[in-house]
């Protein structure tokens, strides 16, 4: 019963006619930027953050941002599928049989597949969220600072170990992440730190500054060097509804790529790409016919699409109730927390329990939306698809610009983006996800004010980090994880799956 009062109060602020159509907004933004390539949600909601300023409600803005990250997932596929490029990350894997689906003359099967199976996968998550929240909100409240550091240390190390690429250099960029977020004023002595007498630097970095140049210069810069081949297809898109034997076939990997992506999405740095790629090789591990998949098997299909939305949406689970992001969206959805003054954390459930339930419900609301959106309006989406990089580029640094200089209406943001955007660009050529930067970048600050906290209360005792046993054991799964990828075979698999992307 107390959950159908709490969904109650959900749909009393959900269902508000501010929060409906910033709902919708933001999912029409999601679809959009996972259509168009070389975007992304993350740049996307650092582009926003600012805008969030504006509204007087922290539960209407999340709901907008929310919006975008969970309608990405949907958008993301369409380009996939009719283009063979992934307008959102999570969507590479739906390129494989997609795409080749299409050109069979199956474009709107497999568009309806992906945003049927989105929808089934997004509506039980989004349950499972306000069915697991409140009590792993309970357990939190049981976490004292020194759990609460070790936790965010497991969380670090998790997010390196289920990065791509090399372990090392995964390690190195969330070390820098830490380091940059020490920079600024000390909050307990009121030094300066790393500032080199720059006044600017005295309040620190802002974290939108240096998303957008990690994630959304940097990207800019990236693709400006590579040929434009977009080969769209030519043909009308029909047949949105599938036959029973489509449905058949794809149902139960819809069934396996939600349970999948619900697990995985929970786990730090796992999200929608990590269950998008595991449903994918399960799919292809169990089929009787392997052969297909490749080549237009509408399994590889339902199963990572419906996989990459559940995971999407049980990421909010550990953010919503720990107050700890598992990926670099959740962080930019913490930081927009804390933008509104909201404290996250379990005690977000109890001191403001209107955005906690009114943000669980607007997920159905976005949900249905998408489902109206996506198919009715590929006509559209396709449309868009022809527009030229070399046009959209330019309105993406001017809204990049004017997102950074209305945080503090000032230039000196606007030009710090240029060195992020540089450092993204490089990344990127030396194969450093810079994904584990921003994550270290945003949980800096709180993993140091619960260090000070547990230290001032054992009186400058470390040892109570282990003496602890919650802690002991979250430090304890920490280290196991870095022995694990240490092991030769396991690193060199990594780095050569990393390679054959």
């Amino acid at each position: 019963m107390e959950l159908l009062s709490n969904l109650a109060l959900g749909v009393e602020t959900a269902f508000t006619l501010q929060n409906l159509m910033w709902c919708f907004i933001g999912v029409l933004l999601g679809t959009l930027i996972g259509v168009l390539p070389g975007i992304g949600p993350l740049a996307t909601i650092a582009i926003l953050l600012p805008i969030t300023y504006k509204m007087g409600d922290p539960s209407t803005a999340l709901i907008m941002l929310a919006g975008i990250y969970y309608g990405s997932q949907y958008g993301g596929s369409t380009t996939a599928i009719l283009v063979n490029l992934p307008g959102e990350s999570a969507s590479v894997v739906t390129t494989l049989d997609g795409y080749q689906m299409a050109r069979k003359g199956k474009a709107g099967l497999a568009l309806a597949v992906a945003a049927l199976g989105s929808f089934f996968a997004g509506t039980v998550a989004t349950f499972l969220i306000a069915a697991f929240a409140p009590p792993l909100a309970e357990l939190a409240f049981k976490f004292g600072p020194a759990e609460y550091f070790s936790l965010m240390v497991m969380g670090l190390i998790a997010a390196v170990v289920l990065a791509h690429g090399s372990f090392i250099k995964a390690l190195a960029m969330v070390l820098f992440g830490l380091l940059l977020s020490l920079i600024g004023t000390d909050v307990n002595s009121g030094a300066a730190r790393y500032t080199f007498g720059v006044v600017e630097l005295l309040d620190g970095i802002d974290f939108a500054i240096v998303a957008m140049g990690l994630f959304g210069f940097s990207e800019i810069i990236y693709n400006l060097k590579a040929q434009e081949t977009r080969e769209l297809l030519k043909e009308k898109v029909t047949d949105l509804i599938p036959s029973r034997a489509d449905v058949r076939r794809a149902a139960p990997a819809v069934l396996r790529g939600t349970a999948i992506g619900s697990v995985l999405g929970i786990l730090p740095g796992g999200g929608g790409i990590l269950s998008s790629f595991a449903s994918y090789a399960i799919e292809k591990k169990i089929s009787k016919h392997p052969e297909e998949f490749g080549k237009g098997a509408i399994e590889g299909v339902a199963g990572p699409e419906s996989a990459n939305n559940a995971g999407a949406q049980t990421s909010f689970i550990p953010m919503l109730t720990l107050g700890i992001p598992t990926t670099p969206v959740m962080a930019l959805m913490i930081a927009a927390m804390m933008i509104h003054n909201v404290q996250p954390g379990p005690q977000v459930m109890t001191a403001n329990p209107s955005l906690f339930w009114g943000l669980i419900v607007s997920m159905w609301v976005g949900n249905f939306f998408l489902v109206i959106l996506n198919l009715p309006l590929i006509g559209m989406w396709i449309k868009l698809l022809q527009v030229p990089y070399r046009l959209l580029y330019p309105a993406i640094l001017l809204f990049c610009c004017i997102g950074a200089y209305s945080l503090n209406n000032s230039v000196w943001d606007v030009l710090m983006i240029i060195p992020f955007a540089i450092l993204g660009y490089y990344f990127k050529r030396w194969k450093c996800e810079p994904a584990p930067l921003l994550l270290g970048f945003i949980l800096g600050e709180m993993m140091e004010e619960y260090l000070r906290r547990a230290l001032t209360l054992s009186r400058g005792d470390w040892g109570v980090l282990i003496e602890r046993p919650l802690s002991a054991t979250l430090l304890g799964i920490s280290a196991v994880l870095i022995l694990l990828m240490l092991l030769p075979s396991i690193r060199k698999k990594r780095e050569q799956a990393f390679e054959g992307e």
